[in-house]
C-alpha cells in the first residue's frame, strides 16, 4: 500500500511539474512574442529575431521540396562601391551596414553572381519576408484562377468568403483587391502607433482573429478607382485562397509552389489563434527559395520546363492597367495619400518606371526581390533596417535608395556603370 501511494505522489509530482513547465513555455512565448511585436518600427534591433520566427510564433511548416533545385555558380561580381542617390552619392558598404543587411544575393540568367550573409543572416536561415509574401500569395490565386477553384477575379470576394459579408469587402471584385483597390477605410502609417496596420500589429502581438479584423473594416471609397496600401486586402486574399480551395495557403503552396521550385528549405506561415495564415506578411523563408519567385516571375511563370503559374497572369500582374496604378500617377484630388505612391502595382506587385520592365516584391525593413527581365536579373536583400517606420519618410526606410542601389547594380554587372556609380573589382569583404 505504501509503495501504491509514492506511485500515486510522484506521478502526482511529475504532471505538476509538467503543467508547470508549459504554463513557463507559454509565458515565454507570449513575452518573446510581445518583445517582438511591440518593438516594432521603435528603432530596436530586430536582427536576433527576424531569423527566429518560428521560435517565436506559432506556425505552420512548409516543407522543403523532395526534389531540391541549387542556383549554379555563375561568374562572380563584385558591388558599385558608391552609387547616386537623390542629387548625392551614397556610398555602398556604409548603405548595406546602415539598413542592417543579413543577406544580398544576385543572379543573372539564373546563376548566382553574388551571394553574401552578415549579422545573423545565412543561406539556410530563414528570415521574415514582411510584404514579400503579398506576391507568393499573388501567384498562388493566379493558379488558383487557371484551376478553375476561382472562376474569374471580376467576381465579388464575398461569393467565396461569406464571413466578409457586411464589411468592406461585401461585394468588392477580386481583381480590385489584388490591385489594392478595395475602397477599404485604412491607415497602414507605421510611425502612428493609433493607425490600422498598428492595430492589427496589436492582434499579431496579443493573438485574436485575422478574419474577424478584416470583417471589422469599413467601406471609405468607391472600389477599383484609387490604390491605397492596405495589408488587409492580402490577408482577404488569403481567406479568399483557402475558401476556393478548400484547403490553407501552408497546404496549397506546398504543392503548388514550394514543392515544383524545388525550394531547398523549410519555409513558415505565422498563424493566428484560428490557425489562418498571416497571409499578407508572415512568411519566413531562405533567400535563395524567395529568389525563386523572382525567377519564376522573370522567366513568364515558367520553371524548369514546366508551367507553374500561367503566363497571362504573370504578365498581367505585372502590368498597372488603370490610371491609378501607373509609376507616379496623377492622383485625384479625393485620393487617399498612402505608401508607395510613386511606384506603378500590379497583383501584389509593385512595377517601376521605365523601359526595363523591372518589378519587385518589398517588405517593410527593406525585404525586397527585385527582378530586371531585360538585364536577366534577380536580386534579394534581406535586412532588418531598425529605422524604418521611426518616420515615415525616406530617409528611414530608404526603398527608393534601394531601388537605386539595385539599379546601379544592374548597370554595374552589364558594364554600363555611370560615371555616378564608381565599381568595385572584388567582392566586399563583408557588409
Amino acid at each position: 500500500m505504501l509503495e501504491h501511494w509514492w506511485q500515486i505522489a510522484l506521478a502526482t509530482l511529475a504532471g505538476g511539474l509538467l503543467v508547470t513547465g508549459l504554463l513557463a513555455a507559454c509565458f515565454w512565448q507570449t513575452l518573446y512574442r510581445l518583445k517582438l511585436a511591440l518593438s516594432l518600427f521603435s528603432g530596436a534591433d530586430q536582427t536576433q529575431r527576424f531569423g527566429r520566427i518560428a521560435e517565436i510564433y506559432p506556425t505552420s511548416t512548409v516543407a522543403p521540396s523532395n526534389q531540391p533545385y541549387c542556383f549554379p555558380e555563375g561568374a562572380s561580381v563584385g558591388l558599385p562601391r558608391k552609387f547616386r542617390f537623390d542629387e548625392d552619392y551614397s556610398d555602398t558598404a556604409d548603405f548595406l551596414s546602415e539598413t542592417d543587411t543579413a543577406a544580398l544575393l544576385i543572379l543573372k540568367q539564373g546563376e548566382i553572381c553574388f551571394e553574401q550573409y552578415s549579422l545573423t543572416g545565412g543561406p539556410d536561415t530563414p528570415w521574415f519576408s514582411w510584404s514579400m509574401a503579398k506576391s507568393f500569395v499573388s501567384a498562388m490565386i493566379g493558379i488558383a484562377v487557371a484551376e478553375g477553384a476561382i472562376r474569374s477575379i471580376e467576381d465579388p470576394v464575398t461569393d467565396y468568403v461569406q464571413e466578409l459579408k457586411g464589411s468592406a469587402y461585401d461585394g468588392v471584385r477580386i481583381k480590385d483587391i489584388l490591385q489594392m483597390s478595395s475602397g477599404a477605410s485604412w491607415n497602414e502609417d507605421y510611425s502612428d502607433r493609433n493607425s490600422d496596420i498598428n492595430r492589427f500589429a496589436r492582434v499579431f502581438a496579443f493573438g485574436g482573429s485575422f478574419t474577424k479584423f478584416a470583417a471589422s473594416l469599413k467601406p471609405a471609397r468607391t472600389p477599383g478607382k484609387y490604390k491605397l496600401y492596405n495589408s488587409v486586402d492580402t490577408e482577404v486574399l488569403g481567406l479568399l485562397l483557402a475558401a476556393a480551395t478548400g484547403r490553407s495557403v501552408t497546404a496549397y503552396m506546398q504543392e503548388k509552389l514550394w514543392q515544383p521550385l524545388g525550394a531547398e528549405t523549410a519555409a513558415n506561415w505565422i498563424l493566428d489563434s484560428d490557425n489562418v495564415e498571416m497571409s499578407f506578411g508572415g512568411l519566413s523563408a531562405t533567400a535563395r527559395d524567395y529568389a525563386k519567385l523572382g525567377e519564376l516571375y522573370r522567366c513568364g511563370g515558367a520553371w524548369q520546363g514546366r508551367q507553374i503559374v500561367p503566363q497571362d497572369w504573370v504578365r498581367a500582374s505585372l502590368t498597372p492597367d488603370a490610371p491609378h496604378l501607373v509609376p507616379n500617377a496623377v492622383l485625384a484630388p479625393d485620393a487617399p495619400s498612402g505608401y508607395g505612391q510613386d511606384l506603378g502595382y500590379g497583383y501584389q506587385w509593385w512595377v517601376l518606371d521605365g523601359e526595363e520592365g523591372e518589378f519587385a516584391a518589398m517588405g517593410v525593413y527593406n525585404q525586397f526581390i527585385y527582378v530586371n527581365p531585360a538585364r536577366g536579373l534577380t536580386m534579394v536583400k534581406l535586412s532588418a533596417n531598425r529605422r524604418y517606420g521611426v518616420e515615415p519618410d525616406e530617409a528611414h526606410s530608404r526603398e527608393k535608395e534601394t531601388l537605386a542601389f539595385f539599379r546601379a547594380v544592374a548597370r554595374s554587372i552589364g558594364r554600363e556603370s555611370k560615371p555616378d556609380d564608381v565599381a568595385a573589382p572584388i567582392r566586399a569583404a563583408g557588409f
